[in-house]
Formats: structure tokens, sequence, C-alpha cells
């Protein structure tokens, strides 16, 4: 039996589907049927059910997206620091094993070679970058899953978001039972506001940065694999091996979906923050080495995104706009 909480949300959903139809015992608790961000409450229920796994999919992120967090900062720490305390505290007092979804978003830029040594770049936009990005895309890694978060509150500036995001992993640390599973720019085939590459499709102008993506269905399928593999407890980065710019994406998009639309695209940042956004956005590309020694089969990024464009599923009132 599996416990899954926070499954009216957009990971939450998919996490749903694949249990359903993998055919899994599952529980789907809503907060109207037991507040389980309350620790009695939670451990009252984990007790009478005695589930073999729990997956944390709620969390706050902010509607439309990460600057609503700006304004509802107690919200944000609430569900994004506070709540899995509560989580792992009941789950180690029931003990059970659980999974909690975290973000890569915690981190800027990447980590390159250059000049015969390694280093962490957090702008992977700089013109030196986008040149060693053009001539020599194998000098650019992933961060790690045991490399400090460089886009925190310990490491400003930072969205109110992604600090909140990497103070949960902290208050994890000490937790022997949990899997920290980081998602980055969930996508699939099924458009949505919440989907990437509906995103992308829907701006009037575009962000070009680099970064890692996470198909939702590969990445649900992953979380859940690293349990069943017996993989050990702690933080994994869960997107799809290796990263893309979003002029690579947008590319795609042009060539399957959209052949007759152009992009436009913002002239640099100073544009794009006094114009879209509110708070800085995170970029950053994830190193899944440790993802893929566990076992765990995950396809790559670029394999992921045209699966999704080709086998795209528009929305009704979406579709009949196109054919108008």
């Amino acid at each position: 039996m599996i416990v899954l909480l926070g499954a009216s949300g957009y990971v939450g959903r998919a996490f749903q589907r694949l249990l359903q139809q993998s055919g899994e015992d599952y529980v789907s608790l809503s907060r109207e049927q037991v507040d389980y961000t309350q620790y009695r409450d939670l451990v009252d229920f984990l007790r009478s059910l005695r589930p073999q796994f729990l997956i944390n999919a709620a969390g706050y992120t902010g509607k439309p997206n990460v600057d609503a967090c700006e304004i509802a900062k107690a919200d944000a720490l609430r569900g994004n620091a506070m709540f899995p305390l509560v989580v792992s505290h009941a789950c180690q007092s029931v003990g059970i094993a659980w999974g909690h979804v975290s973000s890569g978003c915690i981190f800027s830029g990447g980590i390159v070679d250059c000049d015969g040594r390694r280093q962490i770049e957090p702008d992977l936009t700089t013109p030196a970058m986008k040149y060693l990005l053009a001539t020599n895309p194998k000098a650019v890694h992933g961060f790690r899953e045991t490399d400090e978060p460089n886009f925190s509150f310990r490491r400003p500036p930072c969205s109110f978001y992604s600090g909140s995001k990497a103070l949960g992993e902290e208050s994890l640390a000490d937790d022997p039972f949990a899997y920290l599973w980081r998602l980055r720019i969930p996508f699939n085939q099924q458009d949505c506001p919440r989907n990437y590459l509906s995103k992308l499709q829907r701006y009037g102008k575009v962000y070009d940065n680099v970064n890692s993506v996470s198909h939702l269905d590969d990445y649900c399928r992953a979380c859940l694999d690293l349990w069943k593999l017996g993989a050990p407890f702690g933080i994994y980065n869960v997107t799809n091996p290796g990263y893309v710019t979003t002029r690579q994406v947008v590319e795609m998009i042009g060539r399957v979906l959209l052949p007759a639309r152009s992009f436009d695209y913002w002239e640099n940042d100073d544009e794009f923050y006094r114009v879209a956004a509110k708070t800085p956005r995170s970029n950053c590309v994830l190193d899944t080495s440790k993802l893929i020694a566990s076992g765990v089969k995950i396809r790559g990024v670029e394999e992921a995104i045209m699966d999704s464009l080709e086998s795209w599923q528009a929305e009704p009132d979406r579709v009949s706009v196109h054919l108008t």
C-alpha cells in the first residue's frame, strides 16, 4: 500500500496516473479526509493504515508562477520548508519510508571545464559560455547531489520559492528513510498551463537559457523505481539525462507543431526581468549519474521532448482555435 499526498497538483496527478496504470495498491489522501499538515492527524492515519511507502507531492509553487511566492511568503515557507518536516517526523514515528518531490531550482548555471580546470558558472548565457556550448557542449556538466545549492537563501540572490525549497531539503538532511527527488521544469505530451512545452507555445516572447528538464511521466516512474529497486535513500537529480537550450526546444516545437509560428526572444536579462518577471529565475544543469548508477532506466532529454511533441494532446479549446 502506498499513500499519495498532493494528488490534486500537477505532479501529484502524474503520480496518481502512474499508480493507477501500474495497478498499485494506493490511497490518495486529501486534506478534506485528513488534515495531513497536522503531525498528530497524519501519524494517526498512517498507524491505522500501515502503508509500505508514502509519496509527498504536496507543496506550494504559486500561481500562475513562482512570482506569487514573493507575496505569499508564509504559504511558501509552510508548504515547502515546514510541511516536509512534518511528513518526515510522522513517517519516522510510524516506521515507513517515503519520497519527497524536491526541486533542482536551488541551483543556477552549471559546472564547466574552462582553461584546464573545472569551475562553477552561475550564468550559462554569457557570450563566453554560449561560445563554449556551441563549440564544446561536453565541457558543460551538471551539479551533483553533493554540491551545495547556489540559488538559495544562503547563496542569494534567489527567488523566495527556490529559497523555501532549499530549506526543505536542509530540514530533511538527517532523515534516514527519505528519498528527495529533484524535479526540473516538468513537461509531457499533455497540453497544460504547467507544462513547459505549453508555456513556450503561449509566451509572447521566449526567455533563452540552458536547462535540465524532466519529462513528468518519466520522472514519476523513475522516482517509484528508486524505491522498488531498493536504491539508497537520499537526494537524487531526476531529470532526463542531458540538457537543452530554449532555442533547441523552440526549434523542435516549430518543426513538429507550429511550422508557421515565429518566436521572439527577450533581448537580455534586463529586459526580461523589467517586463516579465518579478524575481530571479533558476536556470541550471543537473548531473544524473547517481540516478543512472542506481539502475533506473530513463531516456535522454531530446528523445523525451520529441516524443512529447510528436504525440501532443492539445486542450479542446486550443484545438478549435487551430482548426478555424
